[in-house]
């Protein structure tokens, strides 16, 4: 009797475990597998991610750039005002081979006519021995952020990993230190996800081709098969050494380069992992075909004008480079009254904000970027319920009738509702709301409850007298 109720509870654990243990999902080397992948909860509910351009750009930390906006030089020009008033100072290697260049009259002038680019790799390797990733990872989640993304590689081609694939024309192109791993463990062990950028589409140390427009762009992705194997062999490699949430790829890829049997592997990996949408794209003027497969895509220094049911990530930088830039001040960098709103505004749209900080060579970030990632974070800690793991309603905005600038989430059976500007008195006002009875409105930032009205769809908020100023201001409204 004794074994055979010994076998039952064997059998009743074998069968608990094998349920346990069923299999996931399994992706084959096809589009159509791939495309089933969904895109995880976790992404969704994260809201804010740190960008990280961070290498041999770091040393110079130098671009006097444009102050246009890219979308307003698209719409006029073929870009060569943009290249070569290139604000972006991670792509200083390119802007200094453009004849008149600033940058290329501020590199003589620093650094003298015979000092090139690679000089720069034993300054940052030099600086780097400074760096503590866990002062990174420990500041990156004390702000609020649920995932960092890395540049593991960027345009130049210089690597901030030890490959087993090194760069083929030059000898030691790489960090003395291997910042991807050892960033990767510091932000993992903070309990976030790590994600990591790879330029697949340019790499100027296989095509050193001098981007001066657009047209240049297109051309400039290497073809060669050399470089094809050289990107599947770093993909592959950064996946299974590092295990990533995120690849977030750049400028597309080579013609022959598919990108499918990586991005399966790495959902079988991870099945929690998700891919931006610049893994492909063949660049044919005037427009771009789209990614063969993404779970989500990533307008860069923009902001979608309506709800996408389709996940999105706006990146950018605290200013207008990504890479460190020592000409930037505060006329360039975002107030953090601008940075909240301009973040709420995305998360009401369902999409995520992947911010950028360039430190300088020697790991330190920018007292004018910390102070506004501490300003957001601050917000965050009091107002976090309107924003984390919450989705869109049925509007991303309204305006209040003193023209005051109001943003939307939802969770949980509660509305969420953000005034952007600084309410005009005391009562604030919104017609043509799609509401029901509203029970309670709360504060969140100090929990208290506020007086309210519904009549007619117009909510009015009736304020305390001592309401105190903030950047923007948030409640929950439970119908």
């Amino acid at each position: 009797m004794k074994s055979t109720r010994l076998i039952a509870v064997l059998l009743l654990f074998s069968v608990g475990l094998c349920a346990a243990q069923t299999p996931a999902v399994r992706y084959d080397t096809t589009q159509a597998s791939i495309d089933k992948h969904p895109v995880p909860t976790w992404f969704n509910d994260a809201k804010l991610g740190i960008f990280i351009h961070w290498g041999l750009y770091s040393v110079p930390g130098w671009a006097k750039g444009t102050k246009k906006p890219l979308q307003e030089i698209l719409a006029k020009t073929a870009g060569e005002e943009w290249f070569a008033n290139n604000p972006y100072a991670e792509w200083y290697l390119n802007s200094l081979k453009i004849d008149g260049s600033s940058t290329q009259q501020h590199h003589k002038a620093t650094y003298g006519d015979t000092f090139s680019y690679d000089d720069f790799v034993p300054v940052f390797n030099r600086e780097i021995k400074q760096w503590n990733p866990d002062q990174w990872a420990k500041l990156f989640k004390d702000i609020g952020a649920k995932y960092v993304v890395l540049t593991t590689k960027h345009h130049d081609g210089f690597l901030l990993w030890p490959s087993r694939t090194p760069n083929p024309s030059k000898k030691n192109y790489q960090a003395s230190r291997d910042i991807v791993g050892e960033l990767s463990a510091a932000v993992t062990g903070q309990g976030l996800k790590m994600g990591l950028y790879y330029s697949s589409g340019l790499d100027w140390t296989f095509n050193p081709k001098t981007i001066k427009n657009f047209p240049d762009l297109f051309q400039a992705t290497p073809q060669q098969s050399d470089y094809v194997a050289y990107l599947g062999n770093h993909w592959r490699e950064l996946t299974e050494r590092y295990n990533p949430a995120v690849l977030w790829a750049d400028i597309g890829s080579p013609k022959a380069y598919n990108p499918v049997p990586v991005i399966a592997e790495f959902y079988n990996k991870n099945p929690e992992g998700v891919v931006n949408n610049r893994h492909t794209f063949e660049f044919a003027a005037p427009k771009a075909k789209p990614a063969v497969h993404y779970d989500f895509t990533t307008p860069e220094y923009q902001v979608l004008d309506t709800i996408n049911t389709k996940k999105w990530e706006t990146c950018r930088g605290i200013g207008l480079s990504f890479g460190y830039n020592q000409t930037e001040d505060a006329a360039t960098f975002l107030s953090v009254d601008a940075l909240v709103d301009s973040f709420v505004d995305i998360v009401s749209k369902n999409g995520n904000l992947l911010l950028n900080v360039g430190p300088e060579a020697n790991g330190t970030i920018p007292e004018g970027q910390l102070s506004r990632l501490r300003g957001l974070g601050a917000w965050l800690k009091a107002n976090g319920e309107a924003i984390y793991a919450t989705r869109p309603w049925t509007q991303a905005a309204a305006k209040t009738t003193d023209g005051g600038r109001v943003r939307f989430t939802t969770k949980a059976g509660k509305l969420y509702m953000v005034l952007l500007d600084e309410p005009v008195g005391k009562r604030v006002t919104i017609a043509d709301l799609p509401l029901g009875a509203v029970k309670t409105v709360t504060e969140l930032s100090s929990g208290k409850p506020v007086k309210h009205t519904l009549t007619n769809r117009t909510l009015t908020l009736i304020l305390p007298a001592s309401q105190p100023k903030a950047v923007a201001y948030a409640f929950s409204l439970v119908e």
